[in-house]
């Protein structure tokens, strides 16, 4: 069992105990065990696209071919919190003298590139420590700035009588939306936290294309995505039962046996059409890059 399953992560749980509640079932289903990884976690407080690496897939996650985010993000402004969302303590309140038409300009300026320092509650790492370690126990250190990009961010609702906005924001991975959501606060003069937010999109995974654990657990059919439909941004090279062989014992291939392909990341298939991993075409050589471990002991 070598895919994805795109997971729409309800609200209060954490990405590993969605994983582990995925791979629980699976194991009740198919009375194997199974390894179950994820892309990027999801904080608690948030919902929507969580893509489960399953098994031999799990080896893969860094050549997905898109890996970029998008959120709708609900933001209270007038209030600032110690997570810099609704979870934390509340640490300041301040006076809201900014409408609708006042957001939407701001939220312009933050489009592009720009450097974003990684919130305390993070799972960012500090001399072996993680961030909310640190955090919990009341210390602060000071954090590297990373570069992260604003493809796109509009405003979808307002309420300004309560305070409260809605974004919709397409991004890097790596952006952290409470952190741009207190940005935004303290450039209306305000400050602002986030209360609400929902993962639209995942390495190019749309929301709708997601089930909840219990309509996967309810599901007539197992919607696992091959691991193979997912790599198809790289060619697909079939090879020869033998050649099969070799390659899944990570042994190169010469290309001048194999069928012309260009140089760069290779799909392998076996002789049946099942995915064995990719290969580096580099030179007279497909070298192994990454074999799909064929079963999960």
């Amino acid at each position: 069992m070598n895919g994805i399953i795109l997971l729409n992560k309800t609200e209060g749980i954490t990405s590993f105990r969605a994983g582990n509640r995925v791979r629980g079932f699976l194991s009740r289903l198919t009375g194997t065990k199974h390894k179950v990884g994820h892309t990027g976690t999801l904080d608690p407080m948030a919902t929507g696209v969580l893509p489960l690496l399953i098994d031999g897939a799990s080896r893969f996650s860094q050549y997905l071919p898109e890996h970029g985010k998008a959120y709708r993000a609900a933001i209270k402004l007038g209030v600032t919190t110690d997570t810099l969302d609704r979870t934390g303590q509340q640490l300041l309140t301040r006076p809201v003298e900014c409408g609708k038409s006042d957001v939407e300009r701001v939220l312009q300026g933050f489009l592009g590139e720009l450097e974003q320092v990684p919130p305390m509650f993070s799972a960012v790492s500090v001399g072996g420590v993680r961030l909310y370690e640190l955090a919990r126990r009341g210390e602060s250190v000071e954090r590297k700035s990373r570069r992260v990009t604003i493809h796109s961010i509009e405003l979808v609702s307002a309420d300004e009588e309560k305070n409260e906005y809605t974004i919709d924001v397409s991004c890097s991975a790596g952006t952290y939306i409470r952190s741009l959501a207190a940005d935004l606060g303290e450039a209306l003069g305000c400050g602002a936290h986030l209360s609400a937010l929902c993962r639209t999109m995942a390495n190019g995974f749309p929301l709708a294309a997601c089930v909840t654990q219990e309509e996967l657990e309810q599901a007539a059919e197992l919607p696992l995505i091959p691991l193979s439909d997912v790599l198809d941004a790289y060619p697909a090279l079939s090879v020869s039962a033998a050649q099969a062989v070799r390659f899944g014992n990570g042994g190169a291939l010469e290309r001048s046996r194999c069928a012309p392909v260009a140089d760069g990341l290779v799909r392998i298939l076996a002789p049946d059409g099942s995915f064995l991993g990719l290969a580096r075409a580099e030179g007279g050589t497909l070298f192994a890059e990454r074999v799909l471990a064929r079963s999960c002991d």
